[in-house]
């Protein structure tokens, strides 16, 4: 039996009919051709597959699509707006907080949440956030910096 699954993704309402549980990892990927989320580990512990549903940093690889039903979903692809960079983006080009680029995505996602729910995060707090989202390449203390700086410019400059 066929079950239909709407929801919003990069700011665009889409429906989708499901035979089978899928994960949302997978239906981003073969589905929408929205490749930026990274099947890693497959086992919801590397964090190269993250993606914002309704604002909170998931791992897609765990994340039946089936409970999408009615949320938003938002990929590293739905971040930029008419062709400009999001803060966050820009902050990790500026420390040049990637290397292969493969975990990249996902870190700018949980870091984007994490600023959604503390705008003005202490070092500490970001290394304990981030801790979970793994970079083989070791640019962890760039990548720290860089969302010291993204909070930073998204705050209008203000720390505290």
């Amino acid at each position: 039996m066929s079950k239909k699954v709407r929801f919003k993704l990069n700011g665009q309402l889409k429906s989708l009919a499901l035979d089978q549980t899928r994960m949302l990892l997978w239906v981003l990927r073969t589905d929408f051709a929205l490749t930026g989320s990274k099947y890693g580990c497959g086992e919801g512990f590397c964090g190269a597959c993250t993606v914002l549903v309704n604002g909170e940093a998931v791992r897609s690889c765990q994340y039946p699509v089936e409970d999408i039903d009615g949320k938003e979903v938002i990929t590293i692809e739905g971040l930029a707006k008419n062709g400009n960079l999001h803060p966050i983006q820009n902050a990790f080009v500026e420390h040049d907080a990637l290397q292969c680029g493969f975990c990249t995505p996902g870190m700018i996602l949980n870091a984007y949440s994490l600023l959604l729910k503390n705008p003005s995060p202490t070092q500490e707090e970001i290394i304990l956030e981030m801790e979970d989202n793994l970079c083989r390449c070791g640019a962890h203390v760039r990548i720290v910096q860089a969302v010291l700086t993204a909070a930073q410019k998204m705050s209008g400059g203000s720390r505290r």
